[in-house]
């Protein structure tokens, strides 16, 4: 169960190592990623290389955090701060997916039109979206907004209520709601992964398509990926549960995860609207 210290104790860990493997293993990873893209036969070792150092980082790292948690060494003062720095964490993310939104806007209501006004660039252009650029076929076949899309909507719509339905649990010291809550929210994460998978493997269009292709995958893509994260988040914080390490009164690990899948399920949304729908 969390306890808290006392409220003049503000809780300094001692140094750490974690960081620095974090370090390497995004360097590691990163390193992969360009060889494999580059079409080197290396690169998807080292890509793997670089997410075993990750996942070895990541229990590492958290575990300590757990530890230190459940011994009672953070006050009231240090709960906030970690609010503060989860709050400014999903901020930093705002304005990840803001850079891609800015760029779909953009090429849609600027830089298309504009080739296609001048047709200095590109003669007989046609600023119809989307568009996969020059060349025969500069008109692409979108992904049907009310197919799978629509679909993985209600999906991740009714895991944000299952994780509240959770909280409520949590907050009643209802220890089977908060569980059941909790594996709901992970089953309809897994199932909403499988989805995107599938439409991907559909689609008529690849990222090399043109300016909507690139920002199609990448902003459906990192979405995705944060999906992934936050589905571990999930069945982490579910075996946290299990252990019985949250209290009615303290269990902001809990909160931030559901911060955090709320944010992802709020991504969606504009993603469903202006990348599928308009």
């Amino acid at each position: 169960m969390q306890a808290h210290s006392s409220d003049s104790v503000y809780y300094v860990p001692p140094p750490s190592i974690w960081p620095l493997v974090g370090s390497v293993a995004l360097l590691t990873l990163a390193t992969g990623f360009v060889l494999l893209i580059n079409k080197i036969a290396a690169g998807p070792y080292i890509m793997t290389l670089g997410v075993g150092i990750l996942l070895v980082m990541l229990f590492g790292w958290f575990g300590a955090v757990i530890k230190e948690s459940l011994a009672g060494k953070y006050s009231q003062q240090v709960d906030l701060s970690f609010r503060w720095g989860m709050v400014w964490f999903i901020f930093s993310e705002v304005m990840f997916f803001a850079g891609f939104f800015g760029a779909l806007y953009y090429a849609r209501s600027f830089a298309v039109p504009w080739l296609a006004d001048t047709q200095l660039l590109w003669p007989g252009f046609s600023a119809a979206w989307p568009t996969a650029g020059p060349g025969l076929n500069t008109v692409i076949s979108p992904v049907n907004a009310w197919g799978i899309p629509a679909i993985n909507t209600l999906i991740l719509l009714t895991s944000g209520a299952t994780v509240t339905w959770a909280h409520w649990g949590l907050q009643k010291d209802n220890q089977f709601q908060l569980k059941l809550g909790l594996a709901l929210t992970v089953l309809l994460g897994v199932i909403f992964i499988g989805m995107q998978i599938h439409e991907y493997g559909e689609a008529a269009f690849t990222i090399r398509d043109g300016i909507y292709g690139a920002t199609f995958y990448m902003l459906t893509g990192f979405h995705g990926f944060h999906v992934i994260m936050g589905t571990v988040m999930l069945i982490v914080i579910l075996l946290r549960s299990m252990a019985g390490h949250f209290s009615p009164s303290h269990h902001f690990a809990f909160e931030a995860v559901a911060w955090y899948w709320h944010f992802v399920d709020v991504v969606w949304l504009l993603l469903f609207i202006f990348i599928y729908w308009l």
